[in-house]
């Protein structure tokens, strides 16, 4: 439907490795960057908005670091996407039927919404449902038999050392 940044990627991951911490436990973000290869202030601002989205709790402190703030199932994709990107609709009608030499000076012309905007909101509407009936848990699913069992021991390595 529309190019999503590149934080929601950087998010999804995210949430997924704070999806497999032991109760109780708290990933620090420079370990999370560090994880997936990108700069930690770029990371920490994602990490704030999932934070203020409460996709994810930032307990402060030299102890302190990341947690899910509640259960997979309960977190969607979509949930994902407007705390990193914003709620806003992807297409923004900006009414040009009303400019240029086409236009009409009819005002009734244009009472109803512009077609094209309808099917566009219309497609947003299917693209939002389908994120929202997505979920970590599903993500997770995916990953069980889709990431490489040498991958999985090597992020599992990493996160044993890192967490707190």
């Amino acid at each position: 439907m529309r190019r999503l940044s590149d934080g929601v990627e950087a998010a999804l991951h995210c949430a997924l490795v704070l999806a497999g911490l032991a109760p109780g436990r708290v990933l620090p973000g420079k370990s999370l960057a560090e994880l997936h290869g990108v700069s930690e202030t770029y990371l920490l601002k994602h990490l704030r908005a999932l934070a203020a989205a409460g996709i994810v709790d930032a307990l402060p402190g030299p102890r302190g670091g990341y947690r899910l703030s509640r259960a997979v199932e309960a977190i969607t994709m979509l949930d994902v996407v407007e705390a990193i990107d914003g709620p806003g609709p992807a297409f923004v009608c900006r009414e040009i039927r009303r400019r240029g030499p086409g236009k009409t000076s009819d005002p009734c012309a244009y009472k109803a919404d512009c077609f094209i905007k309808r099917r566009m909101m219309a497609a947003e509407t299917v693209w939002r449902d389908a994120l929202r009936a997505q979920t970590l848990a599903d993500l997770l699913r995916d990953g069980e038999t889709q990431i490489d069992p040498r991958n999985k021991q090597a992020v599992a390595e990493v996160v044993d050392k890192a967490q707190r």
